[in-house]
């Protein structure tokens, strides 16, 4: 701690929330008045919904992404279908597409968001995630096809076949294998998958019967890297989502000889755009697989997830509110944010020898920046010195490994920071008691070495007392 009377003030660079002065509250508070002042819109809204979502919402975030992906054709509403969010529809998806005994393996990019894990368990996949590691261009695709030949041959030798768990349903299947990624500014490396590898992993995914899950939350939070950059916000997407690239690639997910379900899907959020209580999201996907996903036992049972809440955000999407409070306040504000946290990690911590992934990339964007420690530095050992000498949390590597894999990719001396919740006051002094946690430990460091004998002058000295 420093040397003043009063501790410092906590400094949070852990927490992945959006900070409090960045919630839409008064534009949801319009919205919903007029949700509610409406008995066509309210009514609807208070009663079970259509399996699929309100259709109303289904319209405008179809024509909503259509402008800001801008692919080769527009997105109908019949490739949407709102859900409870990300993480809540991701649980859905496997319940109606997975068997756990017939579905080899989850394939997840490794680091991965580690909540995501205990999803996969709870749907039975407990010692079944693996591990694929990325690189500057984002996943390893060679890695993970020779990974899926191996896992393949394996269930073919067992005779593993056929689906035993789960009939046969005509709004679903079940897929051999599931990947797992966060293709754009990922939690928590911050990459970017670049296209040639988005193509490939969908070539691979149709080879090996695999279905494609992609959080693409964070998508609209984008901004070049540039600092001086007259324009801080972006209105159209850096690239092609993979479900885009599913919907096109070589005659596309519905192209003749395929059973039209695909091998991507996109799971979207208001979670880091609105606000995570909304729980609020929704999927796109081939409209088999939208359609299997809304007839999820839950769904069938309740009704469409977050019903009363779709009648607001859909009134936020319609006027425009929504986009304005992406493109005019978020992206400016987590503009302005990384560039404080950036500029504080490349006075005080590259000096180091901390290093930075994708360097030279124009764009950046979502919550986090991924740093990698020079070495021997443990990420644990710097996190807990951290909270106990600065009062600064951060997250070290380690958690962001694919439970029951955790070996197959070194994570050791990675940590995230996140500049999305804390103060925006605070992001560079936070950097700041970083890079003097890890002074410190260098310097301790170099004493011990000085302190320690070479190992040539040990064997001389062991040499010399038993003579």
């Amino acid at each position: 701690m420093n040397g003043s009377s009063k501790p410092w003030s906590l400094i949070d660079l852990l927490k992945g929330w959006p900070n409090p002065f960045l919630l839409p509250a008064v534009q949801i508070k319009i919205a919903s008045s007029i949700a509610l002042s409406n008995a066509d819109i309210s009514t609807p809204g208070l009663l079970y919904g259509p399996d699929d979502g309100y259709g109303p919402l289904r319209a405008h975030i179809a024509d909503w992404l259509t402008q800001f992906y801008q692919p080769l054709s527009r997105i109908p509403a019949e490739r949407i279908c709102i859900t409870g969010g990300a993480s809540q529809n991701l649980a859905c998806i496997l319940q109606v597409f997975s068997d756990p005994l017939f579905t080899r393996n989850v394939w997840m990019v490794s680091p991965t968001y580690f909540l995501a894990c205990r999803i996969f368990e709870d749907s039975g996949f407990h010692g079944r995630l693996r591990s694929v590691p990325e690189d500057e261009e984002g996943v390893d695709v060679e890695y993970l096809r020779k990974a899926l030949h191996q896992s393949e041959t394996k269930a073919q030798a067992e005779g593993n076949t056929q689906p035993t768990l789960k009939p046969t349903r005509p709004w679903s299947k079940i897929y051999r294998h599931l990947i797992y990624a966060v293709p754009t500014f990922s939690n928590p490396s911050s990459r970017i998958m670049s296209l040639q590898r988005r193509e490939e992993l969908v070539q691979v995914a149709r080879e090996y019967d695999a279905c494609i899950i992609t959080d693409d939350v964070y998508d609209m939070l984008q901004w070049p890297t540039d600092k001086t950059a007259v324009q801080p916000s972006r209105e159209h997407a850096y690239l092609p989502r993979l479900v885009d690239i599913d919907r096109t690639l070589e005659g596309g997910a519905e192209r003749e000889g395929s059973d039209g379900f695909g091998n991507a899907v996109s799971n979207g959020s208001f979670s880091k755009i609105a606000g995570p209580g909304c729980r609020t999201g929704w999927l796109e996907g081939t409209q088999k697989f939208v359609w299997g996903t809304s007839q999820v036992g839950s769904s069938k049972s309740g009704g469409a997830p977050s019903q009363l809440t779709s009648t607001f955000v859909s009134n936020l999407i319609e006027s425009g509110e929504l986009q304005r409070h992406i493109f005019k306040t978020l992206q400016p504000t987590y503009a302005r944010r990384y560039q404080s946290m950036i500029t504080a990690i490349e006075e005080h911590l590259l000096p180091l020898g901390v290093q930075l992934p994708q360097t030279t990339r124009d764009v950046v964007g979502g919550y986090f920046i991924w740093l990698s420690l020079p070495a021997p530095m443990q990420a644990e050992e710097v996190a807990v010195r951290a909270q106990q000498e600065e009062n600064l949390i951060i997250a070290p590597g380690p958690i962001f490994a694919v439970y029951g894999d955790e070996k197959a990719v070194d994570l050791e001396r990675k940590v995230r920071v996140c500049f999305s919740w804390e103060e925006e006051a605070m992001l560079a002094e936070g950097i700041q008691r970083l890079a003097q946690v890890i002074g410190r430990m260098q310097r301790n460091q170099r004493q011990q070495e000085k302190a320690t004998p070479s190992p040539r002058e040990g064997s001389s000295f062991l040499v010399e007392r038993h003579r």
